[in-house]
């Protein structure tokens, strides 16, 4: 067994689970269905093709930087009659990141490595609209499950990100992960349901089952922490300007003089 991580990074982002008529909204974190489509579009497989080896992979997910919820309304004309469409209602993740893994056959993730660094249609985050900012391949772990790689991947959030959080010298993030074969279904603590369990794509009968989602807590160092003095090392200074300042000569005039 082995692991594939993905990184799912950019301006915007839209995963919807459920989405009704002209309002259409996003899950807080990628959905299972949205990443097996983004892998199935990378493989070339056309939407009617079938599903039964991506749909067995165990997806879990990683919260690095949540983002902002952010809503947009659009506009369209019917193609044909040119009549005018209802406004629909449409909800993204602004400067989100996340890091999503997938776990099963070490030969099939191989071929996902593959087609990720080569796809065969260009990889979205959740719609067309939202493309990539990041290479998405993160890295394949050979013998490693879910759990092991979200709890030892480095945080991908932004530098700025990072920054903000200068003073924290380990960050707690949310990790949603599908229980393990050993696990019964649905009784981990705190276990959500989704239905987000890709069953076909096929645009003329698209169907999704449910799946168990449990939390978990990943605690990461934090790369740009400042240390303080005294705590094993230099500090490293925070915002202190006057660092820059050079002391001025005795010899030199100064203003006025």
């Amino acid at each position: 067994m082995s692991a594939l991580t993905l990184r799912l990074a950019g301006p915007l982002q839209s995963w919807g689970a459920s989405a009704r008529f002209a309002r259409r909204t996003t899950e807080s974190a990628p959905t299972k269905s949205g990443v097996l489509g983004l892998l199935a579009a990378a493989l070339g497989r056309p939407r009617d093709a079938g599903l039964s080896d991506l749909a067995a992979l165990r997806f879990g997910v990683r919260i690095d930087q949540p983002g902002t919820r952010v809503r947009d309304f659009q506009t369209a004309r019917h193609m044909d009659t040119g009549k005018s469409m209802p406004v629909s209602e449409r909800f993204y993740l602004s400067d989100a990141v996340f890091v999503a893994a997938v776990e099963g056959d070490h030969d099939l993730l191989v071929r996902l490595q593959a087609a990720l660094r080569a796809p065969a249609y260009l990889p979205f985050l959740g719609r067309r609209s939202c493309p990539p900012s990041l290479p998405v391949d993160l890295e394949l772990h050979d013998g490693l499950g879910l759990e092991e790689v979200l709890d030892t991947e480095e945080w991908q959030a932004s530098a700025l990100h990072q920054e903000r959080r200068r003073k924290e010298p380990t960050v707690e993030l949310t990790a949603l992960l599908e229980p393990g074969p050993q696990e019964a279904a649905g009784q981990g603590t705190g276990a959500d349901v989704l239905r987000d369990q890709p069953v076909s794509f096929d645009v003329r009968h698209r169907r999704y089952a449910l799946r168990s989602v449990v939390p978990r807590t990943v605690t990461l160092p934090n790369p740009r922490a400042v240390r303080e003095p005294g705590g094993g090392g230099p500090a490293l200074p925070g915002h202190e300007p006057t660092l820059l300042l050079v002391p001025l000569s005795p010899t030199l005039p100064r203003n006025g003089a």
